[in-house]
């Protein structure tokens, strides 16, 4: 999954990760915000979940302290993180922002 996964985030294109628990009440908030991003911002962001109980080293290597935190890479470079829910608008914003 590592060498995977810097492939993605050395992508041209924003890479929007989500780190996410089942557990997490926001985070299944979010789902469906995330989704209706992809459906509007299509090839223009890919968009990743990562859960972090299975995936606590690449959690802990991004210091991930809650979920969901969501980061946008682009280029290998993080360019914006947060953690929370956001609204579709304003996710579409930070990436089209992100984006130049």
């Amino acid at each position: 999954m590592k060498s995977n996964f810097k492939d993605i985030l050395n992508s041209e294109t924003p890479v929007l990760i989500d780190f996410f628990a089942d557990w997490c009440g926001p985070c299944k908030m979010l789902a469906p915000i995330l989704k209706e991003v992809k459906d509007e911002l299509g090839d223009k962001v890919k968009i990743i979940k990562i859960d972090v109980d299975k995936n606590q080293v690449l959690a802990a290597q991004y210091q991930v302290r809650g979920v969901p935190t969501i980061m946008l890479f682009k280029n290998g470079k993080q360019l914006w993180r947060q953690g929370g829910v956001l609204q579709k608008n304003d996710l579409i914003n930070i990436i089209k922002q992100h984006s130049v």
